[in-house]
């Protein structure tokens, strides 16, 4: 079974006093853009970076090949979420967060301010998204196309993309016969 996990950080969200719009936004992405049968385990936390580092080794640990956060990438003083990624994982992966800068600038002159990054952890992709769900759709769907393929290389399982909603991209030798 194909695990993914979701990471809403934000202090208010994890004392239950704003609703987390990021993470069921994250989630519905997901569920539309994924063909195979896959688990969600989500988590809702607060901006402690000590608590974000456990909870992507912990969702790490569980299994997850993904796993996708939403929120702390900004500027303000308790915007910890890269930092902590950086520090469980293994390998920074600077193109995504490079690519869902550019996409985002389009739409927002604050892109700027966005620090999103990403990074392998043993075999998890770990996925810094923007807290607001419109942000989390523009994102997702620039990045996604290199999701499968970078699962692929780090020996994770091979993932397929409902086409209809975005086309992952592989190289003809690393598709399955069903894909060609």
């Amino acid at each position: 079974m194909i695990k993914i996990g979701f990471v809403t950080v934000s202090d208010r969200a994890s004392k239950g006093e704003y609703e987390d719009l990021g993470g069921p936004a994250m989630q519905s992405w997901m569920s539309h853009a994924i063909k195979n049968e896959w688990q969600a385990i989500a988590k809702v936390i607060p901006d402690e970076q000590q608590q974000i580092e456990s909870a992507l080794i912990e969702l790490e640990e569980q299994g997850c090949c993904l796993i996708v956060t939403t929120g702390g990438t900004g500027p303000a003083p308790r915007d910890v979420t890269p930092e902590a990624t950086e520090a469980v994982c293994q390998k920074i992966l600077d193109g995504f967060g490079e690519q869902m800068r550019a996409v985002s600038l389009k739409f927002v002159p604050t892109a700027i301010l966005s620090r999103q990054i990403a990074g392998i952890r043993n075999r998890c992709l770990i996925l810094n998204l923007p807290g607001k769900p419109s942000a989390i759709d523009d994102c997702l769907n620039a990045v996604f196309p290199a999701i499968p393929y970078c699962i692929d290389l780090i020996e994770g399982p091979y993932i397929e993309a409902n086409e209809h909603v975005v086309k992952a991209f592989r190289p003809k030798h690393a598709k399955k016969p069903t894909d060609a």
